[in-house]
């Protein structure tokens, strides 16, 4: 079985790696790491550079883990493309950061957390900084 990590390059993806790991370690499981970049803008906030999966890399071999990061560029649905790749793998947990939204930015903007909430079918851990 493999947890299944939804990794962004800031304190809120940062914070479900480092919980990924723990859950990965506890049990005694492969950790995937997956960033996933939007291909209908030039520029996209969550997508990672090579320099940062590089390092994410780096400090995942140090710990000792099974490990895999990977970097989905295609479509423009971060919830869809999570959801697609914990069903490919068989996902045993799918870990998320969250943050706090406005009932009107929910609304306005959807929730890619709230439509993994709902629609995994693998448990999933959503984690906040701090």
């Amino acid at each position: 079985m493999t947890v299944l990590v939804g990794y962004v390059p800031n304190a809120f993806g940062e914070a479900a790696l480092s919980a990924a790991v723990e859950e990965a370690k506890r049990r005694h499981e492969r950790l995937l790491v997956v960033n996933m970049s939007r291909d209908d803008v030039l520029v996209d906030a969550h997508r990672a550079g090579q320099d940062q999966l590089a390092r994410v890399g780096r400090d995942l071999g140090e710990l000792g883990t099974a490990f895999e990061v990977r970097q989905i560029e295609e479509g423009n649905d971060a919830a869809e493309a999570l959801l697609a790749v914990a069903e490919e793998e068989k996902a045993s947990v799918l870990v998320i950061g969250i943050r706090h939204r406005s009932p009107v930015g929910k609304l306005l903007l959807g929730s890619v957390a709230q439509r993994i909430l709902l629609d995994a079918s693998c448990p999933v851990l959503a984690v906040k900084t701090g």
